[in-house]
Protein backbone atom coordinates (compact mmCIF):
# COMPACT_ATOMS: atom_id res chain seq x y z
CA UNK A 1 0.00 0.00 0.00
CA UNK A 2 2.88 2.38 -0.53
CA UNK A 3 2.15 5.86 -1.79
CA UNK A 4 -1.43 5.97 -0.50
CA UNK A 5 -1.97 8.04 2.60
CA UNK A 6 -4.40 6.45 5.01
CA UNK A 7 -7.55 8.40 5.60
CA UNK A 8 -9.24 8.76 8.97
CA UNK A 9 -11.79 6.15 7.81
CA UNK A 10 -8.97 3.68 7.02
CA UNK A 11 -7.30 4.28 10.40
CA UNK A 12 -10.60 3.62 12.21
CA UNK A 13 -11.05 0.36 10.29
CA UNK A 14 -7.44 -0.64 11.08
CA UNK A 15 -8.05 -0.03 14.76
CA UNK A 16 -11.15 -2.24 14.63
CA UNK A 17 -9.18 -4.89 12.66
CA UNK A 18 -11.70 -4.84 9.81
CA UNK A 19 -10.20 -5.90 6.47
CA UNK A 20 -10.55 -3.49 3.53
CA UNK A 21 -8.62 -2.33 0.52
CA UNK A 22 -7.89 1.28 -0.41
CA UNK A 23 -8.48 1.67 -4.15
CA UNK A 24 -7.41 4.89 -5.88
CA UNK A 25 -9.12 6.28 -8.99
CA UNK A 26 -8.72 9.30 -11.28
CA UNK A 27 -10.80 12.25 -10.11
CA UNK A 28 -12.64 14.37 -12.65
CA UNK A 29 -13.63 17.62 -10.91
CA UNK A 30 -16.33 18.15 -13.54
CA UNK A 31 -17.77 14.68 -13.03
CA UNK A 32 -18.06 13.54 -9.42
CA UNK A 33 -20.77 11.03 -10.34
CA UNK A 34 -20.57 7.49 -9.01
CA UNK A 35 -20.71 6.15 -12.59
CA UNK A 36 -17.37 7.84 -13.29
CA UNK A 37 -15.92 6.15 -10.19
CA UNK A 38 -17.34 2.75 -11.22
CA UNK A 39 -15.88 3.18 -14.73
CA UNK A 40 -12.48 4.08 -13.26
CA UNK A 41 -12.58 1.02 -10.99
CA UNK A 42 -13.85 -1.26 -13.74
CA UNK A 43 -16.74 -2.25 -11.46
CA UNK A 44 -20.49 -2.57 -11.82
CA UNK A 45 -22.17 0.66 -10.65
CA UNK A 46 -24.36 -1.45 -8.34
CA UNK A 47 -21.21 -2.18 -6.27
CA UNK A 48 -20.18 1.48 -5.96
CA UNK A 49 -22.19 3.20 -3.23
CA UNK A 50 -22.58 6.89 -2.53
CA UNK A 51 -23.02 8.45 0.89
CA UNK A 52 -25.79 11.02 1.34
CA UNK A 53 -26.52 13.11 4.41
CA UNK A 54 -30.11 13.97 5.17
CA UNK A 55 -31.97 15.90 7.83
CA UNK A 56 -35.28 14.88 9.35
CA UNK A 57 -37.66 17.19 11.18
CA UNK A 58 -37.80 14.85 14.22
CA UNK A 59 -34.48 13.03 14.51
CA UNK A 60 -32.08 15.50 12.89
CA UNK A 61 -29.18 14.34 10.73
CA UNK A 62 -28.76 10.83 9.37
CA UNK A 63 -26.92 9.09 6.56
CA UNK A 64 -28.10 6.98 3.62
CA UNK A 65 -25.64 4.88 1.63
CA UNK A 66 -27.07 3.81 -1.71
CA UNK A 67 -25.95 2.32 -5.05
CA UNK A 68 -24.29 4.89 -7.29
CA UNK A 69 -26.97 4.66 -9.97
CA UNK A 70 -29.89 4.97 -7.55
CA UNK A 71 -31.74 7.87 -5.99
CA UNK A 72 -32.73 7.98 -2.36
CA UNK A 73 -36.48 7.71 -1.83
CA UNK A 74 -37.22 10.51 0.66
CA UNK A 75 -40.46 8.86 1.83
CA UNK A 76 -38.72 5.54 2.56
CA UNK A 77 -35.77 7.36 4.18
CA UNK A 78 -38.19 9.32 6.39
CA UNK A 79 -39.95 6.13 7.44
CA UNK A 80 -36.79 4.16 8.39
CA UNK A 81 -35.30 7.14 10.23
CA UNK A 82 -38.44 7.87 12.27
CA UNK A 83 -39.33 11.13 10.52
CA UNK A 84 -42.34 12.42 8.63
CA UNK A 85 -40.31 14.66 6.33
CA UNK A 86 -36.63 14.54 5.33
CA UNK A 87 -34.43 16.40 2.87
CA UNK A 88 -30.87 16.14 1.63
CA UNK A 89 -28.74 18.71 3.43
CA UNK A 90 -27.49 21.69 1.41
CA UNK A 91 -24.01 21.10 -0.06
CA UNK A 92 -22.54 23.96 2.01
CA UNK A 93 -23.46 22.09 5.21
CA UNK A 94 -21.68 18.87 4.25
CA UNK A 95 -18.13 19.81 5.29
CA UNK A 96 -18.98 21.55 8.61
CA UNK A 97 -21.42 18.77 9.55
CA UNK A 98 -19.40 15.69 8.52
CA UNK A 99 -15.80 16.78 7.94
CA UNK A 100 -16.09 15.52 4.35
CA UNK A 101 -16.60 17.16 0.95
CA UNK A 102 -18.85 16.16 -1.96
CA UNK A 103 -17.29 13.26 -3.82
CA UNK A 104 -15.30 12.28 -0.73
CA UNK A 105 -17.95 11.65 1.91
CA UNK A 106 -17.37 8.36 3.72
CA UNK A 107 -19.89 6.66 6.00
CA UNK A 108 -16.90 5.96 8.29
CA UNK A 109 -15.26 8.63 10.44
CA UNK A 110 -17.68 11.54 10.20
CA UNK A 111 -17.34 14.20 12.91
CA UNK A 112 -20.25 12.52 14.69
CA UNK A 113 -21.72 9.04 14.38
CA UNK A 114 -25.07 9.70 12.72
CA UNK A 115 -27.76 7.02 12.36
CA UNK A 116 -26.85 5.30 9.10
CA UNK A 117 -28.94 3.25 6.69
CA UNK A 118 -27.49 1.20 3.84
CA UNK A 119 -29.67 0.23 0.92
CA UNK A 120 -30.53 -3.46 1.37
CA UNK A 121 -29.26 -4.22 -2.15
CA UNK A 122 -25.73 -4.46 -0.66
CA UNK A 123 -26.58 -7.44 1.57
CA UNK A 124 -25.72 -10.27 -0.86
CA UNK A 125 -22.40 -8.69 -1.91
CA UNK A 126 -19.02 -10.08 -0.83
CA UNK A 127 -17.65 -6.55 -1.18
CA UNK A 128 -18.69 -3.11 -2.27
CA UNK A 129 -17.08 0.32 -2.54
CA UNK A 130 -17.70 3.42 -0.46
CA UNK A 131 -15.66 6.60 -0.30
CA UNK A 132 -12.56 6.39 1.87
CA UNK A 133 -13.12 10.03 2.84
CA UNK A 134 -11.16 11.62 0.03
CA UNK A 135 -11.90 12.26 -3.63
CA UNK A 136 -9.91 9.73 -5.63
CA UNK A 137 -9.94 6.98 -2.99
CA UNK A 138 -12.49 4.23 -2.36
CA UNK A 139 -12.76 1.60 0.36
CA UNK A 140 -13.37 -1.91 -0.97
CA UNK A 141 -14.98 -3.66 1.97
CA UNK A 142 -17.45 -6.34 3.01
CA UNK A 143 -20.85 -4.63 3.52
CA UNK A 144 -21.83 -6.72 6.56
CA UNK A 145 -18.57 -5.88 8.35
CA UNK A 146 -18.88 -2.19 7.56
CA UNK A 147 -22.54 -2.06 8.61
CA UNK A 148 -21.72 -3.82 11.87
CA UNK A 149 -18.74 -1.55 12.54
CA UNK A 150 -20.70 1.69 12.28
CA UNK A 151 -23.78 0.19 13.90
CA UNK A 152 -25.86 0.88 10.81
CA UNK A 153 -28.86 -0.98 9.46
CA UNK A 154 -30.14 -1.92 6.04
CA UNK A 155 -33.46 -0.99 4.48
CA UNK A 156 -35.07 -0.44 1.11
CA UNK A 157 -34.34 3.29 0.75
CA UNK A 158 -34.10 3.87 -3.00
CA UNK A 159 -36.66 4.80 -5.66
Amino acid sequence: MSGINKTNAARLLDRAKIPYELVPYEVDEDNLAAQHVADQLGEDIKHVFKTLVLHGEKTGYFVCVIPGDAEVDLKKAAKVSGNKKVDLIPMKELLPRTGYIRGGCSPVGMKKLFPTFFDASCEPFEYFYVSAGLRGLQLKINPKQLIGFINASTADITL
